[in-house]
């Protein structure tokens, strides 16, 4: 199948901005798909090259892919860069350079969807002394084959810039679509697997039946289930029917464990794969796990000199470490808190009551100075657990979390099976769509961010304010360089940027507002932080800042 197709449709798609008309787009292409391309067709209308969780990273940059179109053209690299402030789009000018390409193969092929993904695979795959060059020769001949418009997609697939507006939710109705198939189905197995290539070829050869019997993967991380926040503890317990179990909140990360035998495989929240940067706790794990195989989830704690928890952000410095991380684990130790256990020895647990869970989770684990099991109180009474949540905010934790003794664990679902309570209004994850230079000595920063809440129907990013405080000088720095090269456009001094960063912020209160789109405005943001773990699929929707809205209202009594 030639690379052409793929990238008139990018076009296609990229010219339009009606969802049904995108998924028709997509559904369409899908049907024409041979199937032992459908593994990795998805992720590359994605946008992407691998699932979230494959370790393997392109590790490309605008310098080096800049060099790669040079040695294809024989454009000087500082034309390729001087021309980017004209078309104001790095993926524009490659396909200008190689429009102008000063010499062409006379063994040219034209390029197959096969031959780029594999060449991508190449790329992601060349590591130590000399890498660089051989990634960059391996570009280079792709580019060396490529027309104009391909140049163009192939540039953005390597920056992870695409710009089509596919998100997941779009690409799970056109599976639905090319392959006639339920969407809720298409969901599920989405949700079990974390695998959209797995996902359409179980659609396209096995239809419904297939998707149906889908089920866990050991290695292949599962969507998690989410929380939403309750007013206090005597709310929670009436959702909950009475009787709940409460737990512990901690303050750090989400982590997926996924045992199998002695290779132990640890995701994070966003699902990546951070097993190489917590080796101490792999380690612990393969301990206190007893079964062959299993999946758990739990709460990683960063743990300061008095044994109290730090910030989540210490957790979040660890993922990112790739060197030295002996030294790291000195400096901040990491404690796991097991909370859930949802696949051992080949029986999933997914559809089990949550207090089986819990019994079994305590049954296969035997807990040592790194793994523990989250404490928790099963209770009717407001007051027991009112003296519970008191103790967990005094011991420096977030609060509680509230569970259904009945609950059936449901992947990526936000319900009010398992609720949050804390002391303060939740914050919110958001994104950056867009941003406004500064003033006087910070003219060549951007100085604040437009952000963005999740509409998963459409996929857009609907606007709900703008922060501007809490950052210090050498944040804007930073982020200037992350947002830089994501600037689709740029009218004075405002700018338009493409959604890839996920921000913390609080906010005094949640506004209702016509001014927006979103109906919402956030009232006095402020940066709290990065949020490396989340993308943009992961940040707070318009959904979710509603029922904050609510939460917001009823503790102030008027609801």
């Amino acid at each position: 199948m030639r690379y052409i197709e793929l990238a008139q449709l990018y076009q296609k798609l990229e010219k339009t901005t009606m969802k049904l008309i995108k998924t028709r787009l997509v559904a369409d292409f899908l049907k024409k798909v041979p199937e032992d391309h459908l593994e990795f067709i998805p992720y590359l209308i994605l946008g992407d090259v691998f699932p979230e969780w494959d370790e393997r990273e392109l590790g490309v940059g605008e310098k080096l892919l800049i060099k790669a179109v040079s040695m294809a053209t024989g454009i000087d690299s500082k034309e390729i860069e001087n021309s980017v402030k004209d078309t104001g789009d790095l993926g524009e000018s490659i396909a200008l350079a190689v429009k102008k390409r000063k010499q062409k193969s006379f063994f040219s092929q034209p390029l197959t969807i096969k031959r780029v993904y594999q060449t991508l695979v190449k790329v992601a795959e060349t590591t130590g002394e000399g890498s660089q060059d051989k990634k960059m020769k391996y570009l280079a001949n792709l580019f060396m084959d490529a027309e104009p418009i391909e140049a163009k997609y192939i540039a953005r697939t390597v920056l992870g810039t695409m710009r089509t507006g596919v998100a997941e939710g779009l690409l799970r109705d056109a599976i639905s679509l090319a392959f006639n198939v339920k969407v809720e189905l298409v969901e599920r197995a989405y949700m079990l697997t974390s695998d959209f290539g797995f996902v359409a070829k179980i659609a396209k050869t096995e239809g419904n039946d297939g998707l149906a019997k889908v089920t866990i993967q050991i290695g292949k991380p599962i969507k998690p289930m989410l929380a939403q926040q309750a007013a206090n503890i005597k709310e929670a317990l009436l959702e909950m029917g009475g009787e709940a179990e409460f737990e512990i909140k901690y303050d750090g990360a989400r982590v997926q464990v996924h045992k199998d035998g002695e290779k132990v495989t640890i995701y994070s929240r966003r699902l990546e794969n951070v097993t190489r940067a917590i080796p101490e706790i792999v380690e612990a794990i393969k301990e206190a796990l007893k079964p062959t195989k299993a999946i758990v989830e739990g709460e990683l704690v960063a743990i300061g000199e008095d044994g109290r928890p730090l910030p989540f952000q210490y957790v979040l410095r660890r993922f990112r470490r790739k060197y030295n991380i002996e030294e790291m684990m000195e400096k901040i130790p990491l404690e796991l808190n097991l909370f859930d256990v949802l696949y051992v020895d080949g029986v999933s647990l997914i559809d089990t009551k949550f207090m089986e869970r819990r019994k079994k989770l305590e049954e296969i684990v035997e807990t040592n100075g790194k793994v523990k099991i989250a404490e928790n109180l099963i209770t009717k009474n407001v007051e027991e657990a009112e003296q519970f949540y008191k103790r967990a905010l005094e011991m420096g934790h977030e609060g509680l979390m509230a569970k259904r003794l009945d609950a059936v664990y449901e992947p990526g679902n936000r319900g009010k099976k398992w609720l949050k309570i804390k002391p303060t209004m939740e914050n919110l994850d958001l994104v950056i769509i867009g941003a406004e230079w500064g003033e006087g000595r910070r003219a060549h920063l951007l100085g604040s961010f437009i952000l963005g809440a999740y509409d998963p129907e459409t996929g857009e990013f609907l606007e709900v304010g703008k922060v501007g405080s809490g950052f210090t000088d050498d944040d804007l720095v930073e982020f200037t360089k992350m947002l830089k090269p994501l600037i689709i456009k740029e009218e004075g001094k405002r700018v338009w940027i493409q959604p890839k960063v996920v921000i913390e912020v609080t906010y005094q209160e949640i506004q209702k507002s016509p001014k927006y789109r979103s109906g919402f405005a956030l009232r006095f943001p402020r940066y709290v932080a990065l949020r490396e773990d989340k993308g943009p699929e992961d940040a707070d929707t318009i959904e979710r800042i509603a029922q904050l809205y609510e939460l917001q209202e009823r503790m102030k009594g008027k609801v």
